[in-house]
């Protein structure tokens, strides 16, 4: 019986997404996990259940027009939740972050380092205090003006506009422009303004092509378009932009990552003349503390600026200042993000490092009585900053708060007060709560996927280590905080590299061997592959035994609620084909095309194929809705009138990868992508779930996925950056089985990981370090697990050897 001062949060009938009638109560006051495998329902719960509900009420408690759209916000699927204090989320959001917002924008250092120059900076004789706001190069008063406080200048070149100079325009000139209407369009405007767009570049008038190009000038005049057989096209009013400014506008504006990357390679960027890439005007620079301007003190990892502000001397508001700086960046460090700059941009920071900083900022916030619900605050630790970790969350209870974590670290689950375990299995074989209490607890559920990883302690069996079948080295390594590395990867083995956050590994991977390796394979076919020097490294050696370079990384694999699962691994092609050659769809003329909801004809015109519209909710940020008319389905009636053994297109979309498995046992084309997902544990995942739901891990296995459906032609060396980001053990087990399976299939796999027992089983291991940051980008150790695992200097080999069982 829930009373006034009852100590739980009880939830009654959930039932969002697979959640089966789910009924539990939860202590307060506690550090609660929630645990199951990938797809169980335990974010459904945590998430889509609990926290969804308080932000409902928060909707209902303070504005009445958004009262009156509760219900198509989304209210979860409920019956009664009581017991529930106000709800603060710390989820790994998605969507990337503006190039503007940087570690000291997300925590608020950034105000407080302004405040101190403001307050107690040493000014030029003679010159006014200036307000904090003066020292903020996202603000008119402190942006430099001639980069507008970006710190870098994008300018271009007739070069680089006009590679080919014997050309005409009409031909093509100008490779800058667009292609398709838009750049015929720019071509017929200049041909009606009087420029002769059939003689090559190199003989117009070196004025006529200064203005073609560059001019800001946007000039209208009537286009007489060339008639077409067949086509009549009418006169119409065409506006010209040069090249320059097409170019600019399409880097800075265009939010297609594809057409900014296009754009990109018509610029050169160099850091601003006038502020030296600090981003700021003079009259903030000529201002210092402790003998350094705010460019300089930002630009200090965390615990560098924490040293200088230590030894700073300084007046009364000086000191003030300078302490609350110093607690506030003791949080973040404690959290292992000490190797960060306040001026790193977002836009560069992993998702989990996002969402720890977020979490320093809550710490020092001094709420009380609140629940927080985090999603994984350990994807992307090394196990001794899990350390850290653990702390922090433990001081968040300890001022009053519940702390709810979906979490699949053994680590953090055995720190646990309280334990809500989902499963057994992902999808529908989920969704129940199988236990809800003290971790030990668990112990006695049988059906628990849990329960072995928690208690069960025989060692893994040694898989015996696979022998090189040659080498990669890098020579003179130097990126980042990797400086002066010389570097070596074993060939047909599995590799993973480790080391704490900022040690340098995503540098070494992600960065400089994958760009050594990409650079290889775009060189001209025609010139002979010599051994030569690639980014970020002196040269390179072995690049010839690799015919093929795979990188899979975590970024999403659309920005877009219109890109998902089926279009992304191809299956959706398959199955447009299945809906058009059904009896009614041949009937009525319905092509392919007709059930694709990103083209007029098939989808709802309503909501445009997305299946929601944007809700205005005043002065809260606009929310979205299910549409009215197809009510999510992206279909109209017609299209939803033909079915396939009994199921419309919308129905199929909505279909688990398992269940479409089945669905489609005698489609070859359709079969093949569906066991690859199912191979690398995504068959929870329904067919057109959007690209925004899924998380980076999600993402990356499916990029993964749609890899293995690919014919494999030569030796092909797979990069992946933290593969078991997101996964619960017994997925990562799963995993690994499809990792290893390609080694043995004679390729080569390297892996950037933190998890203790992947790396256990990896042939060899690179570890880096010792510390992060400035402290970090050595390598300390390089072999097999057992070698390592013995390494003195190595801050991995300690829990590497707990993994091994060693003595």
């Amino acid at each position: 019986m829930a009373t006034p001062h009852d100590p739980y949060v009880r939830v009654r009938g959930a039932r969002e997404h697979n959640l089966q009638d789910v009924r539990v109560d939860i202590p307060r006051d506690t550090l609660t996990v929630f645990t199951g495998v990938s797809g169980s329902g335990k974010s459904s719960l945590a998430f889509g259940t609990i926290y969804a509900e308080a932000q409902r009420r928060y909707f209902e408690s303070v504005a009445p027009y958004a009262r009156r759209l509760i219900h198509q916000v989304g209210a979860p699927k409920v019956g009664e939740i009581t017991g529930l204090p106000p709800a603060v989320s710390l989820e790994q959001r998605r969507s990337a972050p503006g190039a503007r917002s940087s570690v000291g924008t997300v925590t608020t250092l950034s105000n407080s380092l302004r405040m101190l120059f403001s307050r107690a900076g040493e000014y030029p004789e003679g010159a006014e205090p200036l307000d904090s706001d003066a020292f903020s190069p996202n603000t008119a008063a402190g942006a430099c003006p001639e980069c507008h406080g970006l710190g870098r200048i994008h300018r271009t070149t007739e070069e680089l506009l006009v590679p080919d100079p014997a050309l005409s325009i009409r031909s093509g000139a100008i490779a800058a422009w667009p292609g398709a209407w838009q750049g015929k369009n720019l071509r017929d405007v200049l041909d009606a303004l009087g420029y002769d767009v059939d003689r090559p570049w190199r003989e117009l008038d070196p004025a006529d092509r200064e203005w073609i190009l560059f001019t800001d000038e946007q000039p209208v005049v009537t286009v007489h378009p060339v008639r077409d057989a067949g086509r009549i096209q009418r006169p119409y009013q065409g506006t010209y932009m040069s090249a320059r400014r097409y170019v600019m506008h399409t880097f800075a504006d265009s939010r297609s990552r594809t057409l900014r990357a296009k754009a990109e390679r018509f610029l050169t960027s160099a850091p601003c003349p006038v502020c030296g890439g600090s981003r700021l005007r003079p009259e903030a620079l000529a201002v210092t503390f402790a003998g350094r301007t705010i460019a300089k003190l930002a630009g200090l990892p965390l615990t560098g600026l924490a040293e200088v502000l230590s030894a700073a001397g300084g007046g009364d508001t000086a000191r003030v200042l300078t302490q609350d700086l110093l607690a506030r960046i003791g949080t973040v460090t404690e959290l292992g993000l000490g190797y960060l700059s306040l001026d790193r941009t977002a836009p560069t920071l992993s998702s989990g490092e996002l969402q720890r900083l977020r979490l320093a900022t809550q710490l020092r916030s001094g709420l009380f009585g609140v629940v927080y619900v985090l999603d994984e605050p350990s994807a992307g630790l090394h196990p001794a900053d899990t350390e850290s970790l653990l702390g922090v969350l433990g001081r968040l209870k300890e001022a009053g708060n519940t702390v709810f974590v979906v979490e699949h670290q053994m680590d953090v689950v055995r720190q646990a007060d309280w334990l809500v375990d989902v499963g057994p299995l992902a999808g529908e074989h989920g969704g129940r709560v199988l236990h809800s209490g003290p971790p030990a607890g668990l112990a006695d559920v049988a059906e628990s996927a849990t329960r072995r990883f928690l208690f069960d302690e025989t060692p893994a069996p040694v898989r015996e280590v696979r022998t090189p079948s040659g080498w990669l080295r890098l020579h003179g390594v130097d990126r980042h905080n990797v400086r002066g590395v010389d570097a070596a990867f074993p060939l047909g083995v599995f590799t993973a590299v480790t080391g704490v956050s900022g040690s340098g590994k995503s540098t070494l991977v992600g960065q400089v061997l994958a760009g050594v390796l990409a650079d290889r394979q775009t060189a001209d076919a025609s010139e002979p592959q010599t051994e030569r020097p690639a980014p970020g490294c002196a040269s390179a050696e072995g690049l010839a035994a690799v015919d093929r370079l795979v990188q899979v990384d975590q970024r999403p694999i659309g920005r877009t609620p219109r890109s998902n699962l089926a279009t992304y691994t191809g299956l959706f092609d398959v199955v447009r084909k299945l809906f058009a050659a059904t009896d009614v769809a041949r009937e009525r003329g319905y092509r392919a095309g007709r059930f694709s909801f990103n083209v007029t004809g098939g989808r709802c015109e309503t909501c445009q194929g997305e299946g929601f519209v944007s809700v205005e909710l005043l002065f809260l940020p606009s929310t979205y809705a299910p549409c009215p008319d197809c009510h999510g389905a992206r279909y109209n009636p017609e299209t939803l009138d033909v079915t396939l053994r009994g199921l419309n297109i919308a129905q199929v979309l909505d279909l688990t990868v398992e269940s479409a498995a089945g669905f489609f046992a005698d489609t070859p084309a359709a079969g093949r992508s569906l066991r690859t997902l199912l191979d690398v544990g995504l068959g929870y995942l329904r067919l057109g779930q959007p690209a925004t739901e899924l998380s980076g891990g999600e993402a990356q296995r499916i990029k993964l996925a749609a890899e293995l459906q690919r014919a494999r032609r030569g030796h092909t060396l797979y990069l992946l950056d933290e593969p078991t980001t997101g996964l619960h053990p017994a997925d990562v087990e799963v995993l690994m089985r499809q990792l290893h399976g390609l080694v043995d299939a004679g390729s080569t796999v390297v892996v950037v990981e933190h998890d203790m027992a992947v790396v256990a089983g990896a042939d060899w291991v690179i570890d880096l370090g010792p510390g992060g940051g400035d402290r970090g980008g050595r390598i300390v150790a390089a072999g097999p697990p057992v070698d390592v695992a013995r390494a003195q200097e190595s801050r991995t080999a300690a829990y590497l050897r707990s993994a091994l069982q060693l003595d």
